[in-house]
C-alpha cells in the first residue's frame, strides 16, 4: 500500500482555520495557526539544546548515533508521511512531533529518573508535563507573553502525548491517589485542556510515531554499538521477516546495508499499518470531526493487533539488550549521580545558578522547582561542566 501521496483533508481532521485560540489572542497572519506553532518550536532555544541531549548514548559515545534531536526529526518526518496519508494536517502533527521531547532533561531517562527521586517532596518531574512547561513557561523570548503562546491543540496535543491523564471528573487515571504533574496542574488553573478525552488525531499521530522512530532506530543504535547482532534479531516477529526478505533480495551484501535495508522498511510497514488501521477505525466509528476522535473510547490513529505483537516483541527485545544493558546502565547510573549532585549543590547554593534563575526568598517547593527548571534545561555538555565546577571528581560517561 503506498501512503506517499497526499490525500483530501477528511472531516475528522483538525482545522487551524477553526483552531480554539491562543491563550494571548493574536492575528494569524500569512501562515496557519498550526504552522506557526510548528516555526516558533523550531526557533525556541529549548529544541536548539536537544542537539546535546542524550537519546540512548551520551554525547561522546559517537557522532551518528541519535541525539534528542535527531530522534525529533525523525518523528516529525514520519509523522507528516501518516498525517498526509490519512488527510489530517500536516503542520499540527508536525509541530507536536517536534515539541514532544523539548522537556527531556540530560542524560535521558536516566536523568529524568534522578530528577523525579530528587523532587519526590515537591510534586515529582515529569518530561512529558515539563514539555507543556517549556512552551507554556520557561520560554521568555516574546515581549507579550511568557512561553510560546501556542495553539490550544497543541498543547492539548503536548499534555496528552501518552492518552488522557484523568476521568471525567478529574481524578487521576495514573494514580487516583497520587495528584497530577506539577506542570499540568498549573496550566490547567488558567486553561482547561480537556484532560479527560484523548487528544486530537494529528497528536495521536505523533505519539505512535515517537513509537516508530525510537523502536526502529533504537534498532540501528544497538547494532551500531554491538550491543546485539542481526542474528539476534531474527527471531523477532516482523523484523525477522523483514531480515529473511533483504538477505533474500541481496545474497552477500554487506551488513552496514542489510541493517539500513532493514530499518527503512520495517518504518514503512509500521506506517502502512497504521494508515491502514487507522482508516478503518475512522469508518467503523463514523467520526465526522477531531472532536468526534477525542470522544472515542480508544485512540483511533493506532497499530493493528498483529502489529501491535510486533511492536510489543521488539520493546521486549530493546529493554534487556539496550535500555538494561550493563554498559549503558553503568554509564547512566553516573549520569544519574550528576543530576543528583547538581540538584544537591543548588539547593544549597543558589546564588551559583545564573542570575535570571535566582528567586530570593521563595517557599520550598517553588525553589525547588526552579532548580529542576534549571538542571532540565541543560545539555549533557553543560550538565558536566556546571558539575566538575563545583566537585572535585566528574565521571567522564565513557
Amino acid at each position: 500500500m503506498a501512503v506517499s501521496g497526499a490525500r483530501p483533508r477528511v472531516a475528522w481532521a483538525s482545522d487551524a482555520a477553526f483552531t480554539r485560540g491562543r491563550l494571548v489572542p493574536e492575528a494569524e497572519g500569512t501562515r496557519s495557526a498550526f504552522r506557526r506553532d510548528c516555526d516558533r518550536i523550531i526557533h525556541s532555544t529549548a529544541f536548539r539544546r536537544l542537539k546535546h541531549k542524550t537519546q540512548v548514548f551520551v554525547f561522546h559515545e559517537g557522532d551518528h548515533y541519535r541525539t534528542r534531536l535527531t530522534h525529533t526529526l525523525e518523528v516529525a518526518q514520519i509523522a507528516r508521511s501518516i498525517a498526509r496519508a490519512l488527510g489530517l494536517d500536516e503542520d499540527l502533527a508536525e509541530a507536536l512531533a517536534l515539541a514532544h521531547d523539548l522537556g527531556h532533561p540530560p542524560f535521558a531517562h536516566a536523568g529524568e529518573r534522578a530528577l523525579d527521586a530528587c523532587m519526590a517532596d515537591h510534586g515529582g518531574f515529569d518530561h512529558n508535563a515539563q514539555s507543556l512547561r517549556v512552551v507554556t513557561r520557561l520560554e521568555r523570548r516574546y515581549a507579550e507573553f511568557d512561553g510560546l503562546n501556542l495553539t490550544w491543540e497543541t498543547l492539548e496535543g503536548i499534555a496528552k502525548h501518552n492518552g488522557p491523564l484523568t476521568d471525567r471528573a478529574g481524578a487521576s487515571l495514573r494514580d487516583p491517589e497520587a495528584p497530577l504533574p506539577h506542570a499540568i496542574r498549573a496550566h490547567s488553573a488558567v486553561q482547561d485542556l480537556e484532560l479527560w478525552t484523548h487528544a486530537g488525531p494529528e497528536a495521536q499521530v505523533a505519539a505512535i510515531s515517537d513509537d516508530i522512530a525510537y523502536d526502529v532506530h533504537d534498532l540501528d543504535d544497538g547494532l551500531r554499538a554491538g550491543l546485539f547482532t542481526l542474528d539476534e534479531l531474527a527471531p523477532l516477529p516482523l523484523v525477522g521477516e523483514v531480515l529473511a526478505e533483504v538477505r533474500g533480495l541481496w545474497p552477500g551484501l554487506e551488513e552496514g546495508r542489510v541493517i539500513h535495508e532493514v530499518m527503512r522498511r520495517l518504518i514503512t510497514r509500521f506506517v502502512e499499518d497504521v494508515v491502514r488501521e487507522s482508516e478503518g477505525r475512522a469508518r467503523a466509528a463514523g467520526v465526522g470531526s477531531s472532536y468526534d476522535v477525542r470522544m472515542l473510547a480508544a485512540p483511533l490513529v493506532a497499530f493493528s493487533a498483529g502489529m501491535r505483537t510486533a511492536e510489543a516483541a521488539v520493546k521486549g527485545f530493546l529493554f534487556p539488550h539496550m535500555y538494561r544493558h550493563a554498559r549503558v546502565n553503568r554509564i547512566m547510573d553516573e549520569a544519574q549521580q550528576v543530576v543528583r549532585d547538581l540538584f544537591a549543590h543548588f539547593r544549597a547554593e543558589p546564588q551559583d545558578m545564573p542570575s535570571d534563575w535566582r528567586l530570593e526568598g521563595a517557599a520550598d517547593d517553588r525553589m525547588a522547582r526552579r532548580v529542576a527548571d534549571y538542571i532540565a534545561g541543560m545539555t549533557d555538555r553543560y550538565a558536566l561542566d556546571q558539575h566538575a565546577r563545583f566537585f572535585d571528581t566528574t565521571p567522564e560517561l565513557r
